[in-house]
């Protein structure tokens, strides 16, 4: 089956199984692989990205329910990775092991987007990615940081 959508601002027609998950057209297909496989069943987060501006989930979305959108990856959030949110991830060392790092980043761009200026508890309602490494605390300032700096 043809699909075609955008990824980071790039126009794809691609001939994949309309059951393929995002999160492999992604990865296999068009070799982004910033976002990660987790758990598989859309619980942790690490496969998140944006679809039309909106954190999704992607390791059991199907590729044809995304026909016609537009997707953004971690790749696409900042190429120069310049993003508020990429800086104060680094400047506050939010990464252990770093592997839900980019899930992470993309749910909490979604976040300041609704919330430009987070609370904690809008924060932590919102903040459902998994973090094996517990950096929730980290998270939590990161997002704080992005959310002034980018004011």
């Amino acid at each position: 089956m043809i699909i075609t959508f955008q990824v980071n601002g790039e126009r794809h027609e691609l001939d994949v199984d309309a059951d393929m998950p995002v999160l492999w057209v992604l990865r296999d297909v068009l070799g982004l692989t910033g976002t990660k496989f987790g758990c598989g069943v859309a619980a942790c987060g690490a496969c998140t990205v944006h679809v039309d501006g909106r954190a999704v989930r992607t390791c059991l979305l199907p590729v044809s329910a995304v026909a016609g959108t537009s997707i953004t990856t971690i790749e696409g959030l900042d190429p120069e990775h310049a993003h508020p949110l990429q800086k104060a991830w680094v400047e506050h060392q939010v990464p252990q092991c770093g592997y839900c790092q980019s899930g992470m980043i993309m749910a909490a761009a979604a976040l300041l987007r609704e919330h430009p200026q987070p609370s904690d508890d809008e924060i932590d309602r919102n903040m459902t990615n998994i973090c094996r490494c517990g950096t929730y605390q980290r998270v939590r300032l990161a997002i704080h940081t992005a959310a002034r700096d980018a004011s």
